[in-house]
Parts: structure tokens; sequence; C-alpha cells
């Protein structure tokens, strides 16, 4: 068993026990968000930290016809 602390640059994501590690360049899912791992760093012997990226959300587009009246 191993604890390991996700980061996203410097603000840690999310710690987790985990039994098997997640490999350099894999795709997860860290709370509904897809992320790619980075970096796995081995702090102690059983303490990990691990470095995410996660994939850039679409900013929604604003409805056209706010300005107009229902019918």
């Amino acid at each position: 068993m191993f604890v390991t602390h996700f980061y996203e640059n410097k603000t840690s994501v999310l710690s987790q026990l985990l039994v098997s590690l997640p490999a350099v360049e894999e795709n997860i899912k860290i709370k509904g968000r897809k992320a790619k791992v980075v970096q796995v760093a081995q702090i102690d012997n059983n303490n990990y930290h691990v470095r995410i990226i996660f994939e850039k959300l679409p900013k929604k587009v604003p409805l056209k016809d706010l300005g107009k009246k229902k019918r």
C-alpha cells in the first residue's frame, strides 16, 4: 500500500492510499475530470508525489437570443 498525493502545479488535489502506482503518461480520472500523469516521485518508503495536468475544458458559449422575449 502506498500513500499517493496528487498535485496540479503546487496545489494538492487528492491524497489516496493505493495498491498500485499510476505510470507516467497514463490517463486517469480524478474527481470526475480527466488528467494525465506527468511525473511520479518517491518521497519515503511508502509516500509518493504524483504530478498531473488536467484536460482543459472548453468554455460554454452563451445563448444568442437572451434579449428576445419568449412567445
